[in-house]
């Protein structure tokens, strides 16, 4: 285990040095000068001049690369340009608001994704089963901004049920368990349209591995021994059908993060895809980079977490061969 361990880690710390990279030359090769936008106007050309040089601006990219690499790997990600604050400060302040948000989404998507999952199953081409079918389809098939306008005109704007906006109701100033009340009330819109995707991603997934567990031998032989089906879906088909449900989750948790700069654009929720916007929209390149830096890591560590997942759930999948997901 832990010569394995080591081995996933150094291949995850050459693809995030590759994503560095990456994501550092894309973004100093976008045009224009964004250090322009910090100085008053009335400063001499001569004095922007030095000011970029002392910076480093007109230094060539591998000399930047290497001294921005050497802030970041003592965790200094700079400076942001519009907001003259520490980049990791501000992600830092974002990010646990969009962790909230995409964790209670993936947590409901996944729980209702799997139990309609073996719920359309059981009831293959029944009525129950092509009625949801349909349902996926038109989820899938309409962009989530327009559920999203759906689900403000009618809980926020008819029935007034729900917050339209933000995290807390400013006015209200609530504390304690009223505070923690006002975010949930907040979160159901854009939870529900953030997780929607993910759970019929999950509902299609897991459908499709239950029907074939259920046509395997195995469960024809379980079956002929007299168990019941309770005990065959829970002992048997459950077991089974963890691994490419597993292999989902893992996929779904990088774009649910990455689904959150529509959800919280359209729910103006103060998260790490709001940022994104607002850091691209003012060509903030040092708060650009965090942000991708961030989330790639993320991205790693999710792909990390799944490969342990699978020697854990079927002992039959060596750790040699986890990454892969087949059999040993």
């Amino acid at each position: 285990m832990g010569s394995y361990l080591g081995r996933r880690v150094l291949q995850s710390l050459i693809i995030m040095a590759g994503v560095s990279v990456i994501v550092f030359t894309l973004v100093n090769l976008i045009p224009g000068n964004p250090y322009l936008s910090m100085l008053p106007p009335e400063i001499p050309m001569d004095q922007v001049e030095a000011l970029l040089r002392r910076v480093g601006y007109y230094d060539p990219l591998p000399v930047k690369y290497g001294k921005w690499l050497g802030r970041v790997l003592q965790g200094d990600f700079g400076y942001s340009i519009f907001y003259r604050e520490k980049v990791m400060g501000i992600i830092a302040s974002r990010l646990g608001n969009t962790l909230l948000l995409s964790i209670s989404a993936i947590a409901i998507s996944t729980l209702a994704g799997i139990g309609m999952g073996f719920f359309t199953a059981r009831r293959r081409r029944g009525v129950s089963d092509n009625t949801v079918l349909v349902l996926t389809f038109i989820v899938l098939s309409v962009p989530q901004f327009f559920f999203a306008m759906l689900l403000i005109r009618f809980f926020g704007a008819d029935l007034r049920l729900l917050p339209i906006s933000g995290m807390v109701d400013v006015v209200a100033n609530y504390k304690g368990i009223s505070r923690a009340l006002d975010i949930g009330r907040h979160m159901i819109m854009p939870t529900i349209i953030l997780g929607l995707g993910n759970a019929v991603m999950m509902l299609r997934y897991t459908r499709s591995s239950v029907i074939d567990v259920l046509h395997a031998d195995y469960i024809r032989v379980a079956r002929a021994h007299g168990l019941t089906e309770k005990v065959i879906m829970m002992k048997h088909t459950l077991k089974n059908v963890m691994i490419p449900i597993v292999t989902v989750l893992s996929l779904q948790i990088p774009g649910l993060l990455s689904g959150a700069l529509l959800t919280e654009t359209v729910f103006l929720w103060p998260g790490i895809g709001r940022l994104s916007f607002e850091a691209v929209q003012h060509r903030d390149y040092p708060l650009i980079m965090g942000i991708l830096l961030v989330m790639a890591m993320i991205t790693l560590i999710s792909n990390f977490l799944a490969d342990v997942a699978y020697a854990v759930i079927d002992p039959r999948i060596t750790l040699d061969s986890a990454g892969g997901g087949s059999p040993g």
